[in-house]
């Protein structure tokens, strides 16, 4: 993809606005060329971002919902619309592969502003049941009537990841704008470019000027400013931990709502009576999608003895038959890494397994490619519990497969991680897998499947988030409670 013609401006009270820090490059990391130059906002821009969506908040919050849920569906038909540059232009900042930026990152936040302009019109009120007063100190005897309602919780501080831009930026734009919220979007600083045509799309929409904002930078102190903003009621963050911690030291000092998707080291438990072909398709999407990059990937395989071999060679087959490549290649499933540093960062780990004493099977090297911040699909075999390639994070298309025997067995060692994202089961005996689930320490068991039900809800236990978002879900994440109380 060719540069973008002009430098990225901020997106500031619905005018865009030159930065004053300048640009920074956005880096292919299929090509190691420039993309385009993005914005690097100062700690006074990131508080004016806050500010006008704190101006802002009380128009929108008293928009009528037919109004919102217009401005949605609108942007989504923007979005629709210019699926095809939009996704030339994922693919060229995330490296993700061309099919995965066309129906996962443009067609999810497409999807997800359909389904949230419907979110707009859904019922804000809840009746609770009448309660008989004695008389007292209080007042008179008496029926007191209640409703429990719904209220948007104001600025929402929306710091988005790097493994898909459009949908992750979507997933909380779209339910925060719908609830009546007001947002200051914080990309994350290796694919922004997107998140500003998003911004367009919703202006294009007819969204109000201060409604939606957009700031970036390269180093963390733009998101810090926008997190530590007095004007800022909540924080939606979608990344690391480790970040996620620091967020959550400010918003327990300010009294901010969090909502969390950190990270993640979902188990996958194989039975001796799996369909393994099955469970070799699933587990086989942390080599494929977004290179291991996602937090739902299923990197530990917790393989009961009877299949733990049979499943190795299975999984090393089909890592061995991906091609690695330009994601522009149609016939490419395992794109690049983000950056260098985060393809030495994997490197690292997979030099560690080996010392470790865990058995290389497949994979982990380079391939011949000049360009790209590529790592060919490693798989691990002979792994224990204690292992860092089995307890951390990774992030990357990284798998490592433990054995055994017992139910008890395969929770514990299901459960040994601080992480409780996603765990799968894979057994042709439901009922055991449904039994399981409630003894897994995890927001969401998938059984038989890796696909999800993107109206089921989402978020982890552990280290793994605060809270849960997701179908109608988000729209309480980004609401708060009040109680409306009368004589009856």
């Amino acid at each position: 993809m060719t540069m973008e013609r002009r430098p990225q401006r901020l997106f500031i009270g619905g005018e865009w606005v030159e930065p004053d820090g300048g640009h920074y490059e956005v880096v292919d990391p299929a090509t190691e060329e420039s993309v385009g130059l993005a914005p690097e906002a100062s700690r006074a821009q990131a508080f004016e971002a806050a500010r006008a969506a704190r101006t802002a908040f009380d128009a929108w919050s008293r928009t009528e919902p037919e109004e919102r849920a217009r401005i949605l569906r609108a942007a989504a038909g923007v979005i629709a619309a210019n699926a095809g540059p939009y996704a030339d232009l994922a693919r060229a900042e995330s490296g993700a592969t061309a099919a995965t930026a066309r129906a996962l990152h443009i067609g999810v936040a497409a999807a997800r502003f359909r389904r949230y302009a419907k979110g707009a019109l859904e019922p804000v009120e809840q009746p609770l049941p009448p309660q008989l007063t004695p008389a007292g100190p209080l007042g008179r005897a008496g029926v007191v009537g209640s409703l429990a309602v719904r209220r948007p919780v104001g600025v929402v501080a929306c710091v988005t990841s790097y493994n898909n831009p459009w949908a992750n930026a979507a997933g909380k734009v779209a339910p925060a704008l719908a609830m009546g919220n007001t947002v200051v979007v914080k990309p994350a600083p290796q694919d922004p470019l997107s998140v500003y045509r998003m911004a367009e799309a919703l202006a294009e929409a007819g969204v109000p000027p201060g409604v939606v904002n957009v700031v970036s930078g390269s180093s963390p102190a733009v998101g810090e400013a926008v997190v530590g903003s007095p004007d800022v009621d909540m924080v939606s963050f979608t990344g690391s931990t480790a970040v996620g911690r620091r967020i959550a030291e400010v918003c327990g000092r300010d009294l901010k709502r969090p909502l969390m998707e950190l990270g993640g080291k979902g188990a996958a438990l194989v039975f001796d009576d799996a369909d393994l072909g099955a469970a070799t398709l699933g587990i086989g999407t942390t080599f494929s999608f977004a290179s291991g990059q996602i937090c739902t990937a299923p990197t530990r395989v917790l393989a009961q003895r009877g299949v733990y071999e049979e499943l190795i060679a299975r999984l090393a087959a089909h890592a061995s038959r991906l091609k690695v490549g330009h994601p522009a290649d149609p016939d490419t499933v395992v794109g690049p890494l983000i950056s260098a540093a985060h393809r030495d960062r994997v490197e690292s780990f997979i030099a560690l397994g080996r010392e470790e004493g865990a058995r290389l099977v497949t994979g982990g090297v380079r391939p011949d490619s000049p360009r790209g911040f590529h790592v060919a699909p490693a798989l691990f075999a002979d792994c224990d519990g204690g292992m860092r390639i089995v307890r951390e994070e990774i992030f990357g298309p990284v798998v490592a497969v433990l054995p055994f025997d017992t139910e008890d067995e395969a929770v514990a060692l299901a459960n040994g991680t601080d992480y409780g994202l996603i765990d799968y089961i894979f057994s042709a005996d439901v009922p055991r897998a449904f039994r399981l689930a409630s003894r897994l320490r995890t927001g969401g068991v998938a059984v038989n499947t890796v696909a999800r039900n993107l109206e089921a809800p989402f978020g982890g236990f552990k280290h793994s988030g605060l809270g849960r978002d997701c179908g109608s879900f988000a729209l309480h994440a980004y609401s708060e409670l009040q109680s409306l109380t009368w004589p009856g």
